[in-house]
């Protein structure tokens, strides 16, 4: 196997800043920032959406109404659909 062509594989904490909740996982992904957590530094990477915030995961999804798009510029304008 060949030197220096595999990436840097460690653990590093994953923030889903939208609940602060924390995730140790290993990665391989870049990043300058760290974090101590538990008293350990490691690296740091802040998410948008994890499975502790998406609506799928957490059993808060949005029921959307029966009027589609068309039907909303239909309506608005007064249109009668042929």
């Amino acid at each position: 196997m060949r030197d220096n062509i595999h990436p840097n594989y460690r653990t590093v904490a994953f923030h889903d800043t939208r609940v602060d909740q924390y995730f140790l996982i290993g990665s391989t992904v870049e990043t300058n920032k760290t974090v101590v957590r538990d008293g350990v530094e490691y690296p740091y990477m802040s998410l948008d959406v994890s499975s502790a915030s998406h609506s799928f995961y957490t059993g808060e999804q949005r029921i959307h109404d029966g009027e589609g798009r068309v039907a909303q510029f239909k309506r608005r304008f007064k249109l009668s659909s042929k």
